[in-house]
């Protein structure tokens, strides 16, 4: 079940990814590259799950900060 979660994390930022580099205005890059970021924390997180290490939910929340 975790596998297909970051499956469709990474599929999610693949999309982000085609608006970012598409995207008709500077608005739509902008809004692309915050849920990018978002994704990437969620994907470091369910991947320290996965991997049962809790200290990556640790540089999830430092990414998070760093992102905001």
């Amino acid at each position: 079940m975790m596998v297909f979660v970051n499956l469709l994390i990474v599929v999610c930022m693949v999309l982000m990814l085609i608006r970012l580099f598409a995207g008709p205005t500077l608005y739509d890059r902008v809004l692309a590259l915050n849920v990018f970021g978002t994704a990437t924390v969620l994907l470091i997180a369910a991947m320290g799950f996965l991997a049962e290490r809790p200290e990556f939910l640790d540089i999830a929340l430092l990414y998070a900060l760093i992102n905001f």
